[in-house]
């Protein structure tokens, strides 16, 4: 499925609430993964603005979903160096919103069947360099920050597809679904 959106959930209960609740925004499918489904939504941010509306008033989905990642950037890889390519070129982009503050960037990799082989610790090391390297570039300031930084930088792999976001400390705490660490 080409999605946009990512959820996890609490367990198999949950799982079945939340498809029939991300139906009314998109389509929704099943993955291989545990308690992961993917998502198909028109526009990304007036979903999270939704969805995030809809949890503050009903609890009791904070109860049901884990998280929910919605993908600002999206791409396919079949392997390791397409998969760094892509992803250099997305946060190449987004050093300029970074610059001045700290980042971290945060991968969840699914792998299921896929052969592509990530490793997300030797992925996000790699980004968070690239990062650096680019802000200098840009004669910007910039550092690594795992307890409180300014943005994070979250990746989803469901098999050979990622989805990418970088979020800041506001967007955070107003979107407290997204859970990106």
């Amino acid at each position: 499925m080409d999605w946009n959106v990512v959820v996890t959930a609490y367990d198999w209960r949950g799982l079945r609430r939340a498809r029939r609740l991300l139906s009314h925004y998109g389509d929704v499918e099943r993955t291989e993964f545990h308690n992961v489904l993917v998502v198909r939504v028109a526009d990304v941010a007036a979903f999270l603005e939704a969805i995030s509306a809809a949890a503050e008033l009903d609890v009791s989905m904070r109860n049901d979903i884990s998280r929910i990642m919605p993908a600002q950037a999206l791409f396919s890889f079949r392997t390791t160096a397409e998969f760094e390519e892509n992803a250099r070129a997305v946060v190449c982009q987004w050093a300029n919103r970074i610059a001045g503050g700290s980042f971290h960037v945060r991968l969840h990799r699914r792998r299921g069947d896929s052969p592509v082989k990530l490793s997300a610790q030797i992925e996000e090391r790699y980004l968070n360099d690239t990062i650096l390297r680019r802000l200098r570039e840009l004669g910007q300031l910039g550092c690594l920050d795992f307890q409180d930084p300014d943005y994070v930088i979250d990746i989803e792999t469901v098999g050979e597809r990622s989805g990418m976001s970088l979020w800041s400390r506001d967007d955070l705490k107003r979107f407290p679904l997204l859970r990106v660490d």
